[in-house]
């Protein structure tokens, strides 16, 4: 973990998530490791810490409100990546396939003032497990596919119908949800990975999956997806109304068109 990334303020930040996590779960870690845009080589100054660490059993009770209490004390650390993590805590079990009887664990989201609660990790953690196993970074413990069974193209798909299915369809029941300029834009960079992850049977970033949007799906959504680039780096505005109504009206568009996919493990 000397130089794990090319950044070393995050390095230091790491350094100190690991060794505290340490402290409270010793000699049960099997491995910790990065995903995400760090893993893809697409982290900007606009992107989180993704990681996930492993353990060799489930985190007890005790444990939880040890690391629930780290976290609080990481966020406040005087560094703007303190409240960037956005991490899972998976037993050995867990992180190796999809068991729809064991999806109840810690997990921690970006953004001031959040917490470590536990989190259903659903059939569409198979997106980060596909990530893990193909491109994650090693910080401690065996590489991840050896922990990790291989990801099909089946399951990428069911992942994909699953998300649209609640998350999409949730949003446009509670569009305010989305009233914030940063979370407007993360939707429709979202669908763009999912129609990119439907068409391709792959998972890619924010960025490529943006670009192949943009000269493969109707030219009425390049406008709308070159704003809600610009829009990932002012999250703190307001959404604009236009391009919310866009906005729902592509969440309709990704779920017509996923509609017409076929399951690839059929």
């Amino acid at each position: 973990m000397i130089h794990p990334t090319p950044y070393p303020d995050v390095n230091h930040l790491l350094q100190v998530l690991f060794e505290r996590q340490q402290a409270i779960i010793g000699e049960h870690i099997v491995a910790l490791y990065l995903e995400g845009s760090l893993a893809s080589g697409d982290f900007d100054q606009d992107s989180d810490i993704d990681f996930v660490l492993v353990t060799d059993d489930e985190i007890t009770p005790d444990r939880f409100s040890a690391l629930q209490a780290m976290h609080d004390q990481v966020a406040a650390l005087d560094t703007i990546w303190a409240i960037q993590l956005e991490g899972s805590y998976l037993s050995r079990v867990a992180i190796r396939r999809y068991d729809p009887a064991l999806t109840l664990y810690p997990n921690i989201e970006r953004g001031q003032g959040e917490r470590l609660k536990l989190v259903d990790h659903t059939q569409t953690w198979d997106i980060h497990r596909s990530i893990l196993r193909e491109r994650g970074i090693v910080l401690v413990g065996p590489p991840p596919r050896s922990l990790i069974d291989p990801i099909t193209p089946g399951h990428l798909y069911q992942a994909m119908q699953v998300i649209l299915a609640k998350w999409a369809a949730h949003l446009l029941a509670h569009p305010e949800q989305m009233s914030s300029r940063g979370y407007q834009s993360y939707v429709v960079l979202s669908l763009c990975r999912i129609l990119y992850t439907l068409d391709r049977s792959a998972v890619t970033s924010k960025p490529k999956a943006a670009a192949w949007a943009k000269e493969t799906l109707e030219q009425r959504w390049r406008p709308l997806i070159e704003r809600a680039w610009e829009g990932r780096h002012n999250p703190g505005l307001a959404a604009d109304p236009a391009d919310l109504n866009a906005t729902l009206e592509m969440i309709r568009y990704t779920i017509d068109r996923a509609g017409q996919f076929q399951d690839p493990a059929r």
